[in-house]
């Protein structure tokens, strides 16, 4: 698997799966902006999210959108946003974001959307929606400022996916991360079939993860568990508030499960090689199995299990010793309750 460097921190096998919040428009002005940023933050996200669109160069007047809420005008619901949109704005989100010390980033939907994020400056990655994974122009573009680039992949194919990733390379850019997607809002977790991520992995090398539309905690957590090197999921305050995100975006209590949950999962992976843990070794004595006089055994007596047994502690013969033990004759007498030695075993 190759590692992708996304501003300090790295992407690949062996460093910590990198947790994004998409945090998209689920504000209404700066002041909301910020205090999703300060609470994604206290509940120690990796990044934060955002996106760059404008509504003419995203979808035609009239286009219509079926999710979660029912039917949507898709073109109205991107214009009811771009206030959000000016440079001033994703500006200020940018360096709010990055004086606080978290990174910070964005999804645009357009070349212009791309010039506008590189123009701010301080980027250190673009993200791409599954709805522009076959958009191969504006990747090939993007692609060609040789930032790292995520990239969803949601309703689509491996024959897609495998464009977008030669487009992407065709730029000379070899820093892309892939993100197994269900383009449904909100996903059912009985429709994630997450060990696509696996494939993904084997198909091409590159670092992948999971951009998560699932309402709970536990589809993240097992993408953790699988191996995912990112996880992506959107963020809210209240996801009774109004907006195309806010109804099947976790809150800040769910967000932290998550993310603790996806820390434990990775810590829990370990490497792929048994042997008794440091943690586990006092239990090594206590666990394990002795054989165990059960009555007085005089010198010359036969060992059978009508006078030894197999128990706790192991602090003698171990257990898997008392097929060759038994028939053979006690050289000293063994109390009623001692573990057998070998020293007590004519050989």
């Amino acid at each position: 698997m190759k590692t992708v460097r996304v501003g300090s921190r790295f992407i690949g096998e062996g460093h910590p799966c990198f947790v994004i919040l998409e945090l998209g428009v689920n504000f209404r002005n700066m002041p909301e902006a910020k205090r999703l940023i300060d609470k994604a933050i206290e509940i120690k996200a990796d990044a934060v999210k955002f996106q760059t669109f404008h509504a003419a160069t995203v979808a035609m007047k009239g286009a219509i959108l079926k999710d979660g809420r029912g039917t949507v005008d898709q073109y109205e619901e991107f214009r009811s946003s771009e206030d959000r949109m000016t440079e001033r704005f994703q500006s200020g989100l940018i360096q709010y974001a990055r004086s606080k010390g978290v990174m910070a980033f964005s999804t645009p939907s357009h070349r212009k959307d791309v010039d506008l994020l590189n123009k701010i400056g301080g980027i250190p990655a673009f993200k791409f929606g599954s709805d522009d994974l076959t958009n191969l122009p504006l990747l090939k573009y993007a692609a060609g400022f040789k930032k790292p680039v995520f990239l969803s992949t949601g309703v689509s194919d491996l024959s897609d996916i495998a464009e977008a990733v030669r487009t992407i390379e065709s730029a000379g850019n070899e820093s892309i991360i892939l993100l197994h997607c269900v383009s449904q809002y909100p996903a059912e977790p009985s429709d994630m079939n997450l060990r696509t991520m696996q494939m993904l992995q084997q198909a091409f090398d590159y670092p992948v993860g999971l951009s998560d539309h699932t309402e709970g905690v536990a589809v993240s957590i097992a993408a953790a568990a699988l191996g995912a090197k990112v996880i992506e999921k959107h963020f809210t305050l209240d996801h009774n508030e109004p907006g195309p995100d806010n109804f099947f975006s976790m809150e800040p209590g769910p967000m932290e499960l998550i993310i603790g949950g996806v820390r434990e999962a990775e810590q829990a992976l370990g490497v792929p090689f048994k042997k008794v843990r440091r943690s586990e070794a006092p239990m090594q004595v206590n666990f394990h199995k002795s054989i165990y006089a059960v009555e007085d055994i005089r010198p010359g007596e036969v060992i059978s299990r009508k006078n030894v047994e197999i128990l706790r502690p192991q602090k003698g013969i171990p257990a898997k010793y008392l097929d060759i033990l038994s028939g053979m004759a006690v050289r000293r007498k063994v109390k009623k309750g001692s573990a057998l030695q070998w020293e007590d075993v004519k050989r």
